[in-house]
């Protein structure tokens, strides 16, 4: 079972790689936007799981 701390260090990981890829690609470029979609993802699963403890 994925635990919310497993889910914010995903967040905090992904967070990360985005930043480090938007400082060296555009903002539109394909990777910024994946990694993007993906912390969009992990926060939202990290609210359900929040509201339903």
């Amino acid at each position: 079972m994925i635990t919310a701390d497993n889910i914010l260090e995903k967040i905090e990981q992904t967070r990360s790689r985005m930043l480090d890829l938007s400082r060296r690609l555009p903002l539109t470029s394909d990777a910024v936007i994946t990694a993007s979609v993906q912390l969009d993802h992990l926060l939202n699963e990290y609210e359900k799981q929040r509201k339903h403890v």
